[in-house]
């Protein structure tokens, strides 16, 4: 099993309810258990114009091998309509692999740990929210990157994503009942 970490972010359409069935989705595959998620936080877009986006991060422990892995995010996103017309386009959801273990990968289509993790507090603030000592394979500790995005808007939404399977904790360590299965179902 690995541990690894997915950044998930939406700006189109039922935002929220886009990244509560994601995450359902993820944590009803049967070689991925969701450990933890971050709270949602509301953000400006970044090197992109369109409304602000929806972003949270999860920490999974999977048994994929991380090609499966970034198949599977690919084949949700799909599923809930994200196209990609432009880069930085709009979205309906985004899921990027942000860690996966200790790997370092560099290949045209999957760079973990996520190139630009580092410099975007939307994926920062989550991450640290859940994983407070977390290092970054070749990078060091997440933590020590916040003030350098210090001055990206982020704004921790005050209700909570209801987007865990029964039994997984969010951040907080607090249960979620929440489970069901998507409208519409998973991929």
């Amino acid at each position: 099993m690995t541990v690894a970490y997915l950044g998930l972010g939406a700006n189109l359409g039922d935002a929220r309810q886009t990244l509560k069935d994601a995450v359902v989705c993820l944590a009803q595959q049967h070689t991925i258990t969701v450990l933890a998620k971050s709270s949602l936080y509301r953000t400006a877009p970044i090197d992109a114009g369109g409304d602000d986006y929806l972003n949270l991060v999860v920490k999974l422990d999977t048994a994929m091998p991380v090609r499966h892995l970034l198949a599977l995010c690919h084949k949700i996103e799909h599923h809930f309509g994200r196209e990609r017309p432009f880069r930085n386009a709009p979205r309906t959801l985004d899921l990027d692999i942000l860690l996966y273990g200790e790997q370092a990968i560099d290949e045209p289509d999957l760079i973990v740990p996520h190139p630009r993790m580092t410099e975007r507090a939307f994926v920062l603030v989550p991450l640290v929210e859940i994983e407070p000592t977390l290092i970054i394979p070749q990078r060091g500790r997440a933590d020590a990157f916040l003030a350098a995005v210090a001055d990206q808007r982020i704004e921790k939404m005050k209700s909570p994503c209801q987007c865990l399977a029964p039994g997984a904790t969010d951040s907080s360590g607090q249960a979620d009942a929440a489970g069901a299965a998507p409208k519409g179902g998973c991929p």
